[in-house]
């Protein structure tokens, strides 16, 4: 089964930067949708930024702007690219991929930011 493995989140102060990393094990990112979603505490996860197979990207409207998703096949790896950040960017990031279906059925564990003002 293939996992997702997040890495790069922390606490940064308010109009900081952060670049979280989505890499799969055990298989390329090449051909796949990934995105990535927050979930603050009590709330829903929501999507936050999605890049398909080719390139198309998708961004929620908070984070238009400041955020930018990217993907590098070569090293199996999505990014976001965090700028600007806003206290209520603070939760947990969780990587997603659409591999089985067309819905996004793999998650990873999870990545903590929090941005404090």
């Amino acid at each position: 089964q293939v996992q997702l493995d997040e890495s790069g989140g922390g606490l940064v102060q308010a109009g900081g930067s952060l670049r979280l990393s989505c890499a799969p094990s055990g298989r390329k990112i090449s051909g796949l949708d990934m995105g990535w979603f927050r979930q603050a505490r009590g709330t829903e996860r929501d999507a936050v930024a999605s890049i398909t197979w080719s390139d198309i990207t998708y961004y929620a409207d908070s984070a238009k702007g400041r955020f930018t998703i990217s993907r590098d096949d070569a090293r199996k790896t999505v990014y976001l690219q965090m700028n600007g950040l806003k206290p209520e960017d603070t939760g947990v990031y969780y990587c997603a991929a659409k591999i089985a279906s067309n819905e996004w059925d793999t998650w990873g564990q999870g990545t903590q930011v929090t941005v404090f003002s």
